[in-house]
Parts: C-alpha cells; sequence; structure tokens
C-alpha cells in the first residue's frame, strides 16, 4: 500500500503540481469533510471526485445500470449484502491493511461483512424523530410523532424517504420485529403510513436548513443530522422512540469495475486511521468505529444527546438484518403506495 501512495505523490510533484492519480467517490450528499478529501490529496496525490446520492436506493441503481465511472460507494449495512450477491464489490480485504488494527473489535466480524472482506466503517447511528421543542412540549421518544402526529404539529412534518428506516419504524410501532412477513402486522403498518401521511409535509432529504429555520418542526431523521441542526437552533431536540428505532452503519466499499482500484484501496486504509475518521465525524457528527479516534474529535460529540443515548432507550435500538427478497417485496408495496 504504502509504495502505491509513494508513487502517486512522486508522480504528482513530477508533473508540477498536476495530479497522476484519481479516486471518484459516490456518497450520500452532505456527509463528506472537506477536510478530510484535502488532506488525502495532500498526503498522496490523488485527486478525489464526489458525487452525491440521496438514498440507498438511488446508489444501487446507478451502479448496476452501469457506465457510473465510480470507484468507492458508501452504502448502508443492510444493502452491503445486496452489493455483494449482485457482485458489484471487489473483495479488497480491508482486515489485511496496515490501519485494520484501529478498527474497533465490535465492528469487525459484522452480519453484513463478516471479518471485513469487502468493507470498512464510515459512520454509524440512530434514525430517531427530531422536534423543534418551542412548538411542541410533550414526549419525543416515540414515533407517534409522525405515525399519530400531535395537533401542535401537523402540517409541519418531515419524513426522510428510506424506506428501511420509516418501514422498520412503523413496524416496531404496530409492535413487529424488523424483516417481519406478519400479514396482519404489515396491514396494521400500511394503514398506520396512509393516515400519518396526510399530516406530513413532505418526505425529503437535505432538511437541515429548513429546520434550523423552523419551516419544519418535526419528522423523521438521523442522529447526527439532527445534531447539526441543533447547533444552529437550540429547540431542536431528537428523540429515541421507544417502540422501537433503527442502528446503522454505513461502510466504505470499492466497486468491482473501479478504474482506480489501487487508489480505491488506499482510501479505504486512509480512513481507518484514528484522525482522519475524526474528521469524518467532525463533519457529520456521527461515531465512526475507530478506535482511537475519540481523543481527535470536537468535545461537544462526547456528551451530545443525539450521541449518547439514554440507558433506558438503548435496548429499544436494533440493527436490523437484510430482509428477504419476498419480505422486502412486500415492504415495497406498501412504499409505493405512500409515494403516490
Amino acid at each position: 500500500m504504502r509504495h502505491v501512495l509513494a508513487a502517486a505523490s512522486a508522480l504528482a510533484l513530477m508533473a508540477g503540481g498536476a495530479y497522476a492519480k484519481e479516486l471518484n467517490i459516490y456518497n450520500w450528499g452532505n456527509y463528506t469533510n472537506p477536510k478530510l478529501i484535502e488532506k488525502f490529496e495532500a498526503e498522496t496525490g490523488i485527486k478525489v471526485t464526489i458525487t452525491d446520492y440521496d438514498s440507498n436506493d438511488t446508489a444501487l441503481a446507478k451502479v448496476k445500470a452501469g457506465g457510473h465511472g465510480f470507484d468507492i460507494v458508501v452504502p448502508t449495512h443492510t444493502y452491503v449484502p445486496i452489493w455483494i450477491s449482485e457482485g458489484l464489490l471487489a473483495e479488497t480485504r480491508p482486515d489485511q491493511m496496515e490501519n485494520f488494527k484501529n478498527m474497533d473489535a465490535k465492528w469487525v466480524d459484522v452480519d453484513w461483512d463478516p471479518g471485513r472482506h469487502y468493507t470498512v466503517p464510515w459512520q454509524w447511528g440512530t434514525t430517531g424523530v427530531v422536534v423543534n421543542t418551542k412548538y411542541y412540549s410533550g414526549d419525543i421518544n416515540t414515533s407517534a410523532i409522525f405515525l399519530d402526529p400531535p395537533e401542535e404539529l401537523r402540517g409541519k412534518i418531515n419524513v426522510v424517504p428510506e424506506m428501511g428506516d420509516v418501514m422498520v419504524m412503523a413496524i416496531m410501532y404496530a409492535g413487529g420485529e424488523p424483516c417481519t412477513d406478519d400479514k396482519e402486522v404489515l396491514k396494521k403498518v400500511h394503514e398506520t403510513l396512509l393516515n400519518a401521511k396526510q399530516h406530513w409535509l413532505g418526505m425529503d432529504y437535505g432538511n437541515l436548513e429548513k429546520f434550523a429555520k423552523e419551516d419544519l418542526w418535526a419528522g423523521v431523521n438521523w442522529n447526527g443530522s439532527t445534531f447539526r441542526m441543533r447547533l444552529q437552533n437550540e429547540a431542536i431536540a431528537y428523540g429515541y422512540p421507544k417502540e422501537g428505532y433503527p442502528l446503522w452503519m454505513d461502510s466504505v466499499a470499492v466497486l468491482k469495475d473501479a478504474n482506480n482500484m489501487d487508489e480505491a484501496k488506499a482510501f479505504q486504509n486512509f480512513v481507518m486511521d484514528p484522525e482522519n475518521a475524526a474528521l469524518i465525524s467532525e463533519f457529520a457528527r456521527y461515531a465512526n468505529g475507530i478506535s482511537g479516534s475519540e481523543a481527535f474529535m470536537p468535545e461537544d460529540m462526547m456528551t451530545a444527546p443525539e450521541i449518547v443515548i439514554p440507558e433506558e432507550l438503548k435496548a429499544a435500538g436494533k440493527f436490523n438484518g437484510t430482509c428477504a427478497p419476498e419480505t422486502q417485496a412486500l415492504y415495497t408495496r406498501i412504499w409505493t403506495d405512500l409515494q403516490k
């Protein structure tokens, strides 16, 4: 790995500062710290281009269609087995890379990539509810915020259009378990979602500014994104639904048809360095899965209510697995109805 980086840097310098190598990253929007990329480029001589996507389904469809030109993608854990089974990922063996020693042991032998033969952690977190407490003072640790909305919040709710997260929250609210195929539970979920939607303002991504400026007052959101909202508006709070909420991890994977394979592997190794992992968290405000990174992170992340899950609500959070295709098809039918 080191000789790849050294050679890339040397070639860049020989070209009078022009980049001799490149890397094309396909990642979630507003999720990559520019400082991280600047550091990687400076240390390796590799020019990075980032293209954004807004959902796991969007990313998967784009890459499956071919002709994308990307080297790296950052899927959520439930999608990693799909990417692997579709033959879309390169088995880069992060477990044999120099910085693998820094990975927190609990993230090594994960269900979605046992032993880490394909992926390395990017960030992990929770999906819960966001509420502006200026407009609502009741209990926010419940999915009723968006599934049976209080009068005060109706018409000011946004639900992120990420099917996996929303379906899991609705299923657990209905008393079911993630990946259930129980028809009675799913019938209740279907009815609950359709009834609730009339009280939502929208189903959109990228709402940080809208919440900060109070155009939106409540909704489904991710913890780090809500943390960033609160830094702009102290009335914003994050709730952990007691009925159940998803835990998730996004990981850096290399595409099998990557044009810049060595550069992509170098990036995987790079983000497993504690200082670099801390840069990822500093920007998007999620935990990262790399031991020792805490020493380099902003102090406010150590006590932030969006990061530190209340003890009494920890058990309600679950990593759901990749659902069986026939079960996923049932969820897609419900989701399609919800989009109408």
